[in-house]
């Protein structure tokens, strides 16, 4: 970690907590303890009082409060569309459990949410400019999945965007992992997805 941390302005440890409030919160601990972290999630669906844990074991981490990592709510994979929540007895659009989620999210003392791009402007309105906003499934132009190709059957992503499209909703931080990872040239990809980036910034 300490290798990691001296690369970069911080590290995302994306590694999705979820589980009774006691046991997230000792998570929470040990990973707050760690050199450079940035920002730290879990899942939301966990519950108001798993999150309030968190946000209690952060608060209380003996670390200085200005390092002290953000912590974000997973709403709903963006592997999962409305179908998907269906078979799991999750009830109604995506979009507004998304919300749902980010309004407890931000009630329990998150810092912001991990949602899909199609949720953005939503929780914006609903719960404010300060409210950080991480949003994965970004799939950069003419890649499967964008414009009007079909998502592809190596592509597991069901509710995407691109990069401009995700800035100009309001998205505080993107997520891109395969576009670049998987990609013949990977610095090519990675360069590309960068000056998409830097065009759509004000």
């Amino acid at each position: 970690m300490e290798k990691l941390a001296g690369l970069g302005p911080g590290i995302f440890l994306d590694l999705k907590f979820h589980d009774i409030p006691n046991t997230v919160k000792g998570a929470v601990e040990s990973a707050v303890a760690l050199p450079g972290l940035h920002l730290l999630d879990l899942h939301a669906l966990g519950g108001l009082e798993m999150m309030r844990a968190a946000a209690k074991a952060r608060n209380e981490s003996s670390g200085p409060k200005l390092s002290s990592p953000k912590l974000l709510a997973i709403t709903i994979l963006t592997s999962m569309d409305n179908a998907a929540l269906r078979g799991v007895g999750i009830a109604g659009p995506a979009s507004k459990r998304v919300v749902q989620l980010a309004r407890l999210s931000q009630k329990s003392g998150m810092d912001g949410v991990v949602a899909s791009p199609q949720e953005v402007r939503a929780i914006r309105r609903a719960c404010g400019k300060d409210f950080l906003i991480v949003v994965p499934g970004i799939r950069p132009l003419g890649a499967a999945g964008t414009g009007r190709t079909q998502r592809s059957k190596k592509d597991d992503q069901a509710r995407i965007a691109t990069p401009t499209k995700a800035i100009r909703a309001g998205a505080d931080y993107l997520v891109v992992g395969r576009p670049i990872t998987a990609a013949p040239d990977p610095q090519a990809a990675a360069r590309a997805i960068v000056e998409e980036i830097e065009s759509a910034l004000p």
